[in-house]
């Protein structure tokens, strides 16, 4: 065994060699990472669907990733069916002593590629702790060696803890896209995600925001003023229509080049590409309320202070402290 053994010199003779120099050419393929942030119900899924979809149709090389813990991101891509969860599937590996593979875990469709992070059951664990646990295990899959020219990440906006701000905190992603409608929630939500995105590019970070999509769109114009208020470009604005409604329910997919949503779509996929990412100007509360009447979101109700008297339900008169207070000595 000791005749086997590298001597000094050959150690020295290879430790001389240098290592490949740094690549210095221009680069010939570069993946952009876009996040996707909504409130819960705002359209996200169907959205980078759609999204992920005609991309693939206008032959990009498309990942799209659901980072939601409900694991819905997929499945009108896929018709209705849920795939196997990174998070499930690996603790079901686990417990048979095997590893994970990317056929495991990823599926595809008309050439968009998917898959679900997951989470665990509603009590039993952290959907932040869960998001992280997926990404690295993405990591150890080869997510940096991979080949796309468009990774879609569907986080859900309305929950604020670290796990879903990974994208954000980490630099994991080049720009971030929200998703709203004229509603006074889905706006809060994404006025948090702008927060979000400022306070780290604060701290140094490089994210910023591309733009909104504006789903629903009825037409009364909260979402487009929110959108100017921070100021981000509206990259599409998907109608409140049943025909629309009635597809996405049914778990079909608009977003092809030869179908009448097919231009909307089209115009969507090139302003998520081309966007640059924006340090957006996120409103006060104030500021956010003011962009409905005040009839409608109560911005008219004025705040009348509470007294002791009230909390007791009658008279109330104050009584002297028992507190002992001591001289200083």
């Amino acid at each position: 065994m000791l005749d086997t053994l590298p001597t000094p010199d050959a150690l020295r003779a290879e430790a001389a060699i240098e290592p490949d120099p740094v690549h210095t050419g221009p680069v010939t393929k570069e993946t952009q990472i876009i996040a996707i942030y909504g409130k819960g119900g705002s359209g996200k899924s169907f959205t980078l669907s759609n999204l992920s979809y005609m991309m693939a149709q206008q032959g990009k090389r498309v990942l799209l990733i659901g980072c939601d813990p409900k694991s819905d991101t997929t499945s009108l891509l896929f018709g209705g069916k849920s795939c196997p969860t990174i998070i499930e599937t690996s603790a079901r590996k686990k417990l048979a002593g095997e590893e994970v593979r990317i056929e495991d875990v990823c599926f595809q469709r008309d050439g968009v590629f998917a898959m679900e992070l997951g989470g665990p059951e509603v009590g039993r664990g952290c959907g932040g702790r869960g998001i992280i646990h997926g990404f690295e295990l993405l990591e150890k899959l080869g997510f940096h060696e991979w080949g796309f020219d468009y990774v879609l990440l569907d986080f859900l906006g309305d929950v604020v803890c670290g796990g879903f701000g990974l994208p954000i905190a980490r630099d994991m992603c080049q720009k971030v896209i929200v998703v709203g409608a004229n509603d006074l929630q889905s706006l809060y939500v994404a006025n948090n995600v702008c927060k979000a995105v400022q306070y780290f590019r604060k701290l140094g970070g490089n994210v910023g925001v591309a733009g909104m999509v504006i789903n629903k769109d009825d037409g009364t114009g909260e979402a487009q003023a929110f959108a100017r208020a921070v100021g981000i470009p509206v990259l599409a604005a998907i109608p409140a229509n049943e025909d629309l409604r009635r597809k996405s329910a049914n778990y079909q997919i608009v977003g092809r080049p030869d179908g009448p949503w097919g231009p909307l779509f089209a115009e969507l996929a090139e302003n998520a590409a081309k966007a640059p990412p924006v340090l957006p100007t996120p409103l006060d509360h104030d500021g956010l309320l003011g962009l409905f009447k005040p009839e409608d979101t109560g911005g008219n109700v004025t705040l009348v202070p509470a007294t002791q008297a009230d909390m007791r339900g009658g008279s109330w008169a104050p009584k002297p402290s028992l507190e002992v207070i001591y001289d200083n000595v």
